[in-house]
């Protein structure tokens, strides 16, 4: 196994016990970036000079017995939506030509404390406003869609061009990408990860997390990103904790919603088999299976649209009127439109953005977590604009992939995407788990307990 291969927890047991230097796993996956990109196009910039010289540092100090914490000398990749200082963030746009950051975001600064080592900055679809991530390929099928926005994310840790990396979620870009690579993707709870230096496109929507091999990994990168930052106004007034899950797999007593509405709606029946597999695991942990209603279905894509156009509209507002042609037309378009968008259309949306957030706290009160699908389809091919379901229903793609990803951002709670098997084409299935609100904790042991009883995963075979 090349180091290139391990799990991050794997690789920072690794580098402490020093049978591993962090100068080893970053060459390691700098030749893996070398080898896998022309086929995948995950990086819009590759850092190897700087990740070299910091995986240097980091050897220096871990012979010295000096470890700067739980990330000493991992190699990541961050979402080109994420301000690294002196480094392009280009937002996957022409707009931001020649944009270099001055400094870090929150998230940044907060991974290089805790001793990782960046790698580079991942493709994004522009400005985040996309499901699909059209520079990027997937690591299972370079034929069809790699998910996004956070696409790049996704395919550099599936293909081993990155030991972990960080992504945005906004309707899903998080997990869409994690479940059609798979790797495991976690959205935290609305405020639990500062935002302050990352490119925004919805700021009630927008959330920053991690992508990951395994839930454990996931579980360590939480730990640093989140706690307070008073530079994000949405920011939760909460220390960092530690979220690492306990290694038990006994989940007895745990009560698993599984939704009667919604979300098996509409689902291709290889997912929806896969899915209902891998929560029959979660019973024979002991965890008790719970029918549950979703409240307000109808409401979601209204909800969701009537919130992040406008709040993306007024972000854009300046360089909409500057620099329109600046922009792909398919934003653009969008942009332009929520300048129709009454101030009555947005507070309607917000209203129902309450309503939906009470009546899911009420759902949440009988159940500890949610077991559902990620997405209801496997990666399409790059190119294909619909999804048409048994019943002669026609869908958009980025319809159908947010549908069941933007339920958790107009809540706010947080969800995790796990990996739970392959169709017969030999695509990634997801499953999503959703929780309470600061229920990291539950979600993570769940997830955890689940990888437990499942096969080791392999790294997405890029040919």
């Amino acid at each position: 196994m090349q180091p290139s291969e391990l799990s991050l927890v794997a690789a920072a047991d690794a580098i402490r016990q020093r049978r591993l230097s962090p100068v080893e796993l970053v060459d390691s996956v700098l030749d893996r970036i070398e080898e896998v990109e022309p086929l995948v196009g995950a990086y819009v910039t590759v850092t190897a000079e700087q990740a070299r010289r910091s995986a240097l540092e980091a050897e220096r100090e871990a012979a010295a017995g000096r470890f700067r914490g739980p990330l000493h000398g991992i190699p990541m990749g961050l979402k080109d939506l994420i301000d690294v200082a002196g480094v392009p963030t280009t937002a996957g746009s022409r707009v931001r030509a020649g944009h270099r950051a001055d400094s870090d975001s929150t998230v940044t600064a907060r991974l290089a404390a805790a001793g990782a080592v960046l790698v580079g900055k991942t493709h994004t679809h522009e400005f985040a406003f996309g499901l699909t991530t059209p520079q990027t390929r997937n690591a299972w099928d370079r034929g069809r869609v790699a998910g996004g926005s956070s696409g790049g994310s996704a395919v550099a840790v599936a293909a081993g061009a990155a030991t972990f990396a960080l992504g945005t979620d906004t309707g899903g870009s998080i997990r869409v990408p994690a479940a059609l690579n798979g790797v495991v993707g976690l959205k935290p709870t609305y405020g639990l990860v500062p935002r302050h230096g990352v490119t925004s496109l919805s700021w009630s929507l927008d959330h920053v997390g991690p992508l990951t091999r395994t839930v454990a990994d996931a579980a360590v990168v939480l730990s640093v990103l989140a706690g307070h930052d008073p530079r994000d106004p949405a920011s939760l007034p909460l220390p960092a904790g530690d979220h690492r899950p306990e290694a038990s797999a006994d989940l007895t007593g745990l009560r698993v919603g599984v939704p009667r509405n919604h979300y098996f709606d509409h689902v291709d029946p290889q997912v929806e088999a896969a899915v209902r597999r891998a929560v029959d695991r979660l019973e024979a942990l002991g965890a008790r299976l719970v029918e549950v209603g979703i409240p307000m279905t109808r409401y979601i894509q209204a909800t969701q649209w009537g919130l992040m156009v406008p709040e993306a509209t007024a972000y854009h507002e300046r360089t909409l009127r500057t620099v329109p042609d600046l922009y792909d037309a398919d934003l653009r378009v969008v942009l332009e439109a929520g300048e129709l968008m009454s101030a009555g259309d947005y507070l309607r949306a917000q209203r129902a953005r309450t309503l939906m957030r009470q009546e899911w706290a009420r759902m949440l009160e009988g159940v500890d977590v949610i077991a559902a699908p990620t997405v209801p389809t496997t990666a399409v091919p790059a190119g294909r604009q619909t999804v048409t379901w048994s019943d002669g229903t026609v869908e958009s793609v980025p319809e159908a992939y947010v549908r069941l990803s933007a339920p958790a951002n107009i809540t706010g709670v947080p969800s995790l995407s796990v990996p739970v098997g392959h169709d017969r084409a030999g695509l990634p299935i997801g499953m999503q788990l959703l929780g309470r609100p600061l229920g990291e904790s539950v979600l993570l042991r769940v997830g955890h307990a689940y990888e437990q009883t499942a096969p080791a995963r392999r790294l997405a075979p890029v040919t």
